[in-house]
């Protein structure tokens, strides 16, 4: 978990049975990953479907292959599931890592098993409740960070704050922004807005030693208002979700305006802008903070593409100690409850 020296050469154990796409594109990105960011790759899965896969391709002795037997799907109820099926490929994947097999572990597949297994297996840096999805997941808004994206869909307003706390070492350390400013998502701008748990997160957030902005809506996520925009999962995801969306419906609607008049080179440009635009699902997604490991979820659709890129965010997680970063802000930091 400590950070190693720029020449060191990451483990990272891909849960290979994770995502929509799973096995083939897990496989696809190992091989194509492994050489391109100098890591090594154990694929953890169903080892016969592994080895197919993995007869597609020339690869290196720099991908093993971790036997497992199922998968925690999308609608398993994360901890019963764990329970019932300890030897499921995200399950070994974090057990890898825990016995010093691995540096850290990526996942497209469900969220909650995820952050069940990862939590059981790490633990939750002292002084959290509940770890957070999250981190710059717009290309339109590429410094923007959010948290939380659906790790936590009821939260408590203390909880929130931790939120706020994380996201700002996380735009410190990875995306390099100077006393990053936080925003609460809300339904005005104005102090006092909002429900309940917003105001009173808003109460909290003045009192800790960050640089609160105040409140912010979901149009500033665009508009330089803030660099950490601080929400619960439940709203975080929808928003996620709408602007997946929404990006490509404009896409459709752009494609399709001006399609007679588009050469293939210029309708494949317009398709590649459109999706580094995009989110997770294009971006590799991001670190699941607050456990003691470094774990990085992505979107259930991420292609090979999308789960290459995701390998370079774990090595700048170890590379920049991130773990350790937000343990000293957590504890540097006083809590008023």
């Amino acid at each position: 978990m400590n950070k190693q020296g720029q020449d060191h050469i990451y483990r990272i154990a891909l849960d290979a049975m994770g995502g929509d796409f799973g096995p083939a594109e897990t496989v696809k990105a190992a091989v194509k990953g492994s050489s391109l960011h100098n890591v090594d790759i154990v694929l953890v899965g169903e080892e016969e479907l592994l080895r197919s896969e993995l007869d597609k391709y020339e690869y290196s002795s720099r991908i093993s292959v971790m036997p497992s037997k199922g998968v925690i799907q999308e609608g398993q109820h994360p901890v019963k599931a764990i329970r019932s099926n300890p030897s499921a490929s995200i399950v070994l994947a974090n057990q890898l890592v825990l016995e010093g097999k691995a540096d850290a572990v990526v996942s497209m597949g469900s969220t909650g098993a995820s952050m069940a297994s990862s939590t059981l297996a790490f633990g939750l840096l002292e002084g959290l409740e509940r770890p957070a999805l999250g981190g710059n997941v717009f290309g339109i808004a590429p410094k923007v960070s959010i948290l939380d994206l659906g790790s936590s869909v009821d939260c408590r307003p203390s909880q929130l704050v931790d939120f706020a706390v994380i996201g700002s070492v996380y735009a410190k350390i990875i995306l390099k922004i100077d006393n990053p400013r936080i925003g609460l998502l809300s339904v005005g701008g104005e102090e006092g807005k909002g429900n309940k748990q917003t105001q009173e997160t808003y109460e909290l957030l003045k009192s800790r030693d960050i640089n609160f902005v105040g409140n912010v809506e979901g149009f500033d996520i665009f508009l330089n208002k803030a660099d950490v925009i601080v929400c619960d999962g439940f709203v975080g995801n929808i928003l996620l979700k709408f602007g997946e969306g929404f990006l490509r419906a404009m896409e459709y609607i752009f494609y399709n305006t001006l399609k007679d008049s588009l050469t293939a080179e210029d309708s494949n440009l317009i398709k590649s802008r459109f999706r580094s635009l995009g989110s997770q699902a294009e971006n590799g997604g991001g670190p699941l903070f607050g456990v003691n490991g470094v774990v990085v979820v992505g979107h259930g659709s991420s292609r090979a593409d999308s789960i290459v890129k995701s390998f370079n965010v774990v090595k700048q997680c170890l590379e920049l100690n991130l773990v350790n970063a937000i343990r000293q802000e957590l504890a540097d930091t006083t809590n008023p409850n």
